[in-house]
């Protein structure tokens, strides 16, 4: 009785081994993001993470970095902003009702702002590098981006 058992699960194990090994590996964890975030505290800091990890030929940079450049000025631009509506809205006897809807328009402006820069950024780096690269830019920034914004919402207390 035992290796007829045996036997249907040693099959199982080796028809599902394939299965197993064919999986993609586990999505990288917060690690990856703050050793990004390390190697990129500084707009040349970033640059530099983004030309090492792109190994851009002459022909691909002279396409790329015009783009890059303008998102990062763009994004600069949204950041302080950003930056200045939450120092705003953590101030605890500033935030009336009336000021509490301002300043989530003002959120929402930011948010609308930054995803047209980005859709810019997406048309510009699609054409200027070969889809690989291109695919693994936006990667990067949205990694940058998400740890970012992780950072934020994790030291913003709630309105209350």
């Amino acid at each position: 009785m035992r290796s007829p058992l045996v036997a249907a699960l040693c099959g199982i194990a080796l028809c599902s081994a394939p299965l197993a090994l064919a999986q993609q590996p586990a999505t990288p964890d917060a690690a990856e993001v703050r050793a990004l975030q390390s190697r990129s505290k500084t707009p040349a800091d970033k640059k530099t993470l983004v030309e090492a990890d792109l190994a851009l030929t002459p022909a691909e940079a002279k396409r790329f970095w015009p783009a890059y450049d303008a998102f990062q000025r763009k994004l600069e631009a949204n950041n302080r902003r950003f930056a200045l509506a939450l120092q705003e809205a953590i101030v605890p006897d500033k935030v009336s009702d009336a000021h509490a809807r301002l300043l989530a328009k003002e959120l929402t402006e930011i948010e609308d702002a930054e995803t047209r820069a980005r859709k810019t950024l997406y048309a510009a780096v699609v054409k200027a590098l070969p889809g690989r690269k291109a695919i693994r830019y936006l990667q990067l920034e949205a990694k940058l981006h998400a740890g970012y914004r992780y950072d934020v919402a994790s030291s913003v207390p709630l309105v209350k």
